[in-house]
This record gives C-alpha cells, structure tokens and sequence, in this order.
C-alpha cells in the first residue's frame, strides 16, 4: 500500500488554520511560498497567485503532512456544511500525539472546541476536535493497531 504523502486543505481562514495545525497540534512548518502560477490544469481552478505551506515533522519525511492551500483570486465555491460533523469530501484527518496536553493547549489557545474522548486502552485515549474549517480532528495516544 502506498504511504500517505499529504493531505491538503483550502481553508476558509488561513491563519487560523496556520494556527490550529501549528501552534495547536505542533507541527512544523516544513515549506511555506507564494508561486505565481495557475493550478487550473491540476486543480480545475483559474489561479495568479498560490500559497502553500507544508506541515509535518521534519525528522520523518516519510510520515503524512498536511498542505495548507491559499488559491488566491481562485474561484472555488464555499459551501456551507455542519462543522464537526462527517460529510462528503475530507472531514477527518488523524494525528498520534499526547492526547491530554494537546487538548490543554487547544483549550488554553480557544481552539478546537469541545472535545468528543473515549478512552482506547489502559491509559490511553482517543479525542476529536474541529479545526477552524470545521474537519474533524481525530488525536490518538497512539497509532491504530489491526491486529
């Protein structure tokens, strides 16, 4: 099975996404530049200008990054649909981080909402959240096992 590369996002705040990721669930920035170029030939939208910024941990390239998109005067729709809640498209990206600090930190920072936990394990939980474009945000103690 191929590994995820990244998953990306096109924001209705990019700050506040940028914070969310970043300061919220600690990732690193990895890459982050403005390209003047139109993405309609891969995207499907007429664009000038594009931000995108990488996060993910740059000790281990091999684990999957999330990509923040800023289309610039791109013409994408913004359709409303119920925050936190499963729809079509993307709406939950999984992260393995200590689950309680990260939920302190969100709190302390007024992010993610009221979190949703259920305990995974002795001593270990499993939490979601909502980042500002209302995608679930699943935080797990540690990796799901199949076994």
């Amino acid at each position: 099975m191929p590994p995820l590369d990244h998953a990306g996002i096109y924001p209705a705040d990019f700050e506040a996404s940028l914070r969310f990721y970043r300061d919220g669930l600690g990732l690193q920035v990895l890459f982050d530049v403005v390209l003047d170029t139109d993405v309609e030939p891969l995207l499907g939208v007429v664009t000038h200008h594009l931000r995108t910024l990488f996060l993910g941990n740059p000790d281990d390239p091999t684990t999957g990054r999330i990509e923040l998109l800023d289309l610039g005067t791109g013409g994408v729709a913004h359709e409303l649909a119920p925050v936190g809640l499963p729809r079509r498209g993307l709406f939950l990206i999984s992260f393995v981080v200590p689950v309680e600090p990260t939920l302190a930190r969100l709190a302390e920072m007024g992010l993610g909402g009221p979190p949703r936990k259920t305990p995974t394990g002795r001593d270990t939980w499993a939490a979601t959240v909502v980042d500002p474009d209302g995608t679930v945000v699943e935080l797990l103690d540690r990796p799901v096992s199949f076994g």
